[in-house]
């Protein structure tokens, strides 16, 4: 329902901006996030069974993780709605990063700590004001305590609830070589999401490629983040994920702290320098 879409769209985006959380945690209260864009997927749409099919049984479609949080409300898929939300990087990290080459800039490993607590605040946020209206909401992967980390069969390293997979859904984007989500405002944004049981008019899903918006994937051409991952975990087979979370946490992750002073282990070399950085590449097959 449009009315109800409009004050999540600005209860998400309000909170951005002008919640102090929203920071690099550097002491200078830099924004570790530009304005978020906000999407919506109904909860019975077929694409969740369809994903859980694909990667493994214990991806959640929107009515498991519903049903475990709220055990005693019966909630058919169909009253249930998914809140998507990208948060954009700002133009300052991806410049730092965008010159890196080895090893991640300080901005971008802020951001992957310091952002990504925000983002926990900000669905926290999201749940408490749908919850004053009277609506029952869970955030799967940013808030529950079920959500775990899961091998899929097919494709290795995953999750109980992918954001990415569910900013799909909700129409954000197509993926692309190196499993980045490729989105309007381009690959190197952070995703999250609420459940909740209230209706709302799903937006568009302009695609039916999961990698519709990927050069490699639809004109054969690009293959820009292979040079750009240091740790070789990208080919033109596609994105080793075993290599990329050894990377993460047996070079990235002490290089962090010892030279910046905190714990983190973003890298994201291959979501800056690369043609879908900022944006949906033109050439791309199924650029809008």
């Amino acid at each position: 329902m449009p009315e109800h879409s409009e004050w999540i769209v600005e209860t998400v985006k309000r909170f951005t901006v002008e919640s102090p959380e929203n920071a690099l945690g550097d002491g200078t209260g830099e924004p570790a996030w530009e304005e978020p864009r906000v999407k919506f997927a109904g909860g019975a749409d077929p694409i969740f069974p369809f994903l859980q099919a694909d990667i493994g049984a214990f991806l959640w479609t929107p009515a498991d993780i519903f049903r475990l949080t709220f055990p005693r409300l019966d909630r058919p898929p169909e009253a249930l709605s998914v809140i998507s939300w990208i948060l954009p990087q700002t133009e300052s990290t991806k410049r730092d990063n965008r010159a890196a080459r080895d090893l991640p800039a300080e901005r971008w490993a802020r951001s992957r700590v310091f952002g990504e607590a925000f983002n926990v605040k900000l669905a926290a946020h999201l749940v408490e004001r749908l919850e004053a209206r009277g609506f029952h909401a869970v955030a799967p992967s940013l808030l529950s305590p079920a959500w775990q980390w899961q091998t899929s069969p097919r494709y290795g390293f995953s999750s109980s609830w992918s954001e990415r997979h569910a900013a799909y859904a909700a129409g954000h984007g197509t993926f692309g070589l190196c499993d980045g989500l490729i989105t309007a405002v381009g690959k190197a944004v952070r995703c999250g999401s609420v459940i909740a049981d209230i209706p709302l008019d799903p937006s568009p899903r302009p695609y039916r490629d999961p990698h519709a918006y990927c050069l490699f994937y639809t004109q054969g051409t690009c293959g820009k983040c292979i040079p750009r991952c240091p740790a070789g975990a990208i080919s033109k087979q596609g994105h080793d994920k075993d290599k990329c979370m050894k990377f993460l946490f047996e070079t990235v992750s002490p290089h962090i702290q010892s030279v910046f002073g905190f714990a983190s282990y973003g890298c994201g070399l291959c979501q800056t320098g690369v043609p879908c950085e900022a944006g949906i590449p033109p050439a791309a097959a199924g650029a809008p």
